[in-house]
This record gives structure tokens, sequence and C-alpha cells, in this order.
């Protein structure tokens, strides 16, 4: 269904492929321990897509380019998460001294690293995140990180919105469901980014050693 819902998306006009511009940057969402350790209310099988992310990061990082992170963290009691922590009692997890909300071991940040904090869904909104990657010249991001039909759908649609090119890395992104994942993907492919395979994400990386890729 999933191959007649993408051809159904191309004959109607969607779909057209962004690709990488010629600065591309590293961005990895909300890569944490809340969606690893057991007994945590935002539990999921995402142990291959943090996995993934670390590899992707990792990438980043020896081709010189620019990684970025994002984590979310809210107040004792929650009230600077507004109507999305009323939505989802579970963001508890993420107020501070939480150890939840720790990155996760083998993808956290390096001494000198963006580290973007936020209370809602896209690391666009209500942050920094647009103008850090203005002032640095950055034009294309590729996502990696926790979960796909949350925050790294926001994130890569608002992306879109801000101007930057959002590449979603599809082996590096995870959700509870591997239905909620496809489906978000696709429509993500269709309408606001372009979705690349691991192997593809690694080779737009590794070709963009300089930090400055090939614009087309």
């Amino acid at each position: 269904m999933s191959d007649d819902l993408a051809a159904g998306y191309r004959a109607s006009g969607f779909g057209r492929g962004l690709g990488c511009g010629r600065s591309p940057a590293v961005l990895a969402v909300d890569v944490v321990r809340a969606y690893l350790v057991d007994g945590s209310p935002l539990r999921a099988p995402v142990e291959d897509a943090v996995a993934a992310a670390a590899t992707l990061v990792d990438a980043g990082r020896a081709a010189g380019l620019p990684v970025l992170f994002t984590r979310v963290s809210y107040r004792p009691g929650g009230a600077d998460g507004g109507l999305f922590r009323l939505k989802i009692p579970a963001l508890r997890v993420f107020e501070e001294g939480s150890p939840l909300g720790d990155f996760a071991e083998g993808a956290a940040p390096r001494p000198g690293e963006t580290v973007v904090t936020k209370q809602y869904a896209s690391a666009f909104h209500g942050t920094s995140l647009a103008a850090t990657l203005t002032a640095s010249g950055i034009d294309t991001v590729l996502i990696c990180g926790l979960t796909t039909s949350g925050c790294i759908r926001a994130t890569a649609t608002d992306a879109l919105q801000h101007g930057f090119r959002p590449l979603v890395v599809d082996e590096a992104c995870g959700d509870r469901d591997r239905r909620l994942h496809e489906a978000n993907l696709l429509d993500l492919g269709a309408k606001y980014a372009d979705v690349l395979s691991l192997d593809e994400a690694l080779s737009t990386v590794r070709g963009s050693s300089s930090g400055r890729g090939e614009g087309h």
C-alpha cells in the first residue's frame, strides 16, 4: 500500500527532491535515555535507530561538519510545557533532574557542540536553532533521532518552513511502531523533506567533508 501511496503522490506532483545544499550539518533530535530505559513511559524499540544515529553523528564529526543536538527539559511541574505537557503527561520524564532526559550513550554531544533545549516537538519552536544555523551559514540539516512521528516530523517540517533543506535519515530515526515510522516518512518525503537511507546520508556527509556540499 505504501508503494501505491508513494506512486499516487508522485503522479499528483508531490515529492520533488530538494537535494543537499552547500553547507550541511547533522541534527540529532532527542536521542535520550527516556526511549531506551525499561519502565520509562516513553520506552520504545529504538535501539537500532540510536545506533544508526550515533554512526551518522560520528561520520559528521569525521567529515568536519557541524553536529547539533536537541533535548527536552521542563522546570519542576512542567508549566513551561504548556498544552503539550498537558496533552502528554508522560513528558514528566523530562523535568529537570530526571536521568531519563540524559543523552544516550554513544550519541551524546562533545564539548563545544551545540545543544538546543526545547519544550515542544519542533527543534525550532521557541528556540535559537534557526538563528544558530543561519549564523553558521548552514543550509541543510541531516535529521536523525526520536521519534519519527513526533519530534522528527515537527522538526523536518519547520526546517523547510525556515528555509533549510531537511534530509531525514530513515534508519537513524525510530518510533514505537514500524507502521508509524513508515507512514510518517512517506508523508514527509512527499511534502516536506527528502528521506535518505543511512548509506545515502553517509555518502552525503563524506562528500561534504570540507563542510560545503555541491548544491543542486
